[in-house]
């Protein structure tokens, strides 16, 4: 079949620089003319030996979502791919995009999602590219992204009609093939490989045991259901806002006590009748864990995922290693210690596992904004997390709480909370970071709200596989007592800036490890607006949102 290429002249946008998880932006910004069009293309040109390849291309199902799909498979066309695997209607969550990249050996792939950012018109949107590793691109390769950016001319594309993507099958754009899968069959039966499927629905099954899952309207939904409900047996409606919505409902996909209160709300009230709870984000790749009133952090699921690894069929002969990233609690760190494994600490961002990962240097991840993972796929994966859990309720038969506090008894608490404040003028957040840095030197051996600083430095990180140095990653205070205060600026958001603050306190007394978090933590929180002047500098006498 013949193809004819178009290019269509262009000029560059500013501020196509791809963030910790790719680009995004305003569904208003990507809608321009030209915008969408000019990053796919420097992606493409980026790219080399692309001719013939398979491509992965799907997404959160987010306003925009349908549009940008039928753009990129023109585009993929006109850029000499063989063969594009999409998810039927442009559905395929994070984690599952990397499951097919892995399976079928695909060269790469395109995600479109904004994660846990809101969707609808007036809502985010986002893509990024992932390698042949089924993992988040490189610094070194969305780095040239951004430069191809800035001195694009022209897009090329092809005169194609839009191809179905409500029907699984094939089709053609010119030379290139277009097969719509079923977005959740491999994934799928890449999660039964790794956990106990029958005892998992032996535990589903026991008239003394429910669960809920919340989807928040979006990606996980017919994931969940498909696994959850069909494979495993768990009654219908376990699943809850289970079908994936352009605005996710009006809603906010972010797994936490704030935007999934009403989860949090039912395991807290014993007329419920569950006994575990769990959700995920807008693009899957996230979990919230929540036991009868006790909504486990992240920080504290990694450290027991890693503890009670033996459990799991997959995991039960032995961990090469485990990371988090930096501002994610020590927790897991003591658990490491305890088997004899490395824990490396590395900046935020999963790209930065996908390195350990593919070397064997490590088998569990977990970063403290809710995303945890193994060497099954190269993102975060939260229906993973979820089976995880549900692996090890069901051989040690207790609740997700109980499991918790005994883990506390063993190692400790590192009492731990994250405060964002969004949407602060950018000025305003890179001088509180800028001002913050230039105070280092004089932090360490200093005083503050009756608290000593042993240390305080600008986090960097030198990669043990390929060598690669990150730099600024986020400024770390370290207290002589062990406790930890992190600041750095987040870049998922894509209004303002947010500045996230981190807080940690272990606590190795059992009788206080029922302090409430935020009570335990109030030291740390007077200390924190302190030396950074948050208050001071922005404004904000408070936290937008505290987890």
């Amino acid at each position: 079949m013949t193809m004819q290429v178009i290019s269509v002249p262009s000029t560059p946008f500013a501020g196509q620089k791809p963030g910790t998880s790719g680009l995004r932006k305003k569904v208003k910004v990507f809608s321009q003319a030209r915008y969408l069009e000019n990053f796919v293309q420097a992606i493409f040109d980026t790219l080399s030996g692309q001719q013939g390849q398979t491509l992965v291309l799907g997404g959160d199902g987010r306003y925009y979502n349908d549009v940008a799909i039928q753009t990129i498979l023109r585009m993929a066309a006109a850029a000499g791919f063989g063969r594009v695997l999409v998810g039927c209607d442009g559905i395929l969550s994070t984690p599952a995009a990397s499951a097919v990249i892995r399976k079928w050996q695909a060269f790469g792939g395109i995600i479109l999602s904004a994660s846990h950012n809101e969707g609808g018109p007036e809502g985010d949107f986002g893509i990024k590219y992932n390698l042949g590793n089924g993992g988040p691109a490189n610094e070194a390769f969305t780095d040239a992204v951004y430069r191809r950016t800035q001195e694009i001319s022209a897009y090329r594309t092809v005169d194609s009609p839009a191809v179905d993507l409500s029907r699984l099958g094939e089709s053609h754009i010119g030379d290139m093939r277009v097969s719509v899968i079923d977005p959740v069959a491999d994934y799928a039966e890449l999660l039964e490989s790794l956990f106990d499927f029958d005892r998992i629905a032996a535990l589903l099954a026991r008239p003394d045991f429910r669960m809920r899952f919340d989807a928040m309207h979006a990606v996980t939904g017919p994931y969940a259901r498909a696994i959850l409900e069909t494979r495993l047996g768990a009654p219908a409606g376990t699943v809850v806002n289970g079908i994936p919505l352009p605005d996710f409902a009006g809603g906010h996909p972010d797994p936490n006590p704030v935007w999934a209160a009403d989860l949090v709300s039912a395991l807290a009230d014993p007329a419920s009748g569950l006994s575990f709870g769990a959700a995920s984000d807008g693009d899957g790749d996230r979990n919230m864990i929540v036991g009868p009133d006790f909504v486990v952090s992240p920080s504290d699921s990694l450290a027991v995922l890693a503890a009670n690894h033996a459990l799991v069929p997959a995991y039960a002969g032995g961990l090469a290693g485990v990371a988090r990233s930096m501002p994610t609690s020590c927790a897991v760190d003591r658990v490491a210690r305890a088997l004899g494994i490395p824990c490396y600490e590395t900046p935020t961002g999963w790209k930065y596992f996908g390195s350990l990962l593919d070397a064997g240097k490590a088998t569990l991840c977990g970063e403290e904004s809710a995303g945890t993972g193994s060497n099954h796929v190269r993102e975060k994966d939260g229906l993973w997390a979820v089976l995880y859990w549900l692996n090890i309720l069901a051989v040690r038969a207790t609740s997700a709480d109980v499991i918790v506090r005994e883990h506390w008894r063993r190692f400790g608490r590192n009492v731990y909370s994250r405060h964002d404040y969004e949407a602060i003028e950018t000025a305003l957040a890179d001088r509180l970071m800028d001002e913050l840095r230039a105070r280092l030197p004089q932090l360490a051996g200093s005083e503050s709200c009756g608290l000593r600083i042993a240390a305080a430095d600008d986090f960097s990180y030198t990669d043990p596989v390929d060598g690669s140095r990150s730099e600024r990653q986020g400024v770390r205070v370290m207290l002589d007592d062990g406790s930890r205060v992190v600041f750095r600026l987040s870049g998922t958001g894509t209004e303002g800036a947010t500045l996230r603050v981190y807080l940690e306190r272990f606590v190795a007394d059992p009788s206080q490890h029922e302090v409430p978090t935020q009570e335990a933590l109030a030291p740390l929180i007077r200390l924190a607006d302190a030396v950074a002047q948050i208050t001071a500098i922005t404004g904000r006498r408070k936290a937008d949102v505290i987890s």
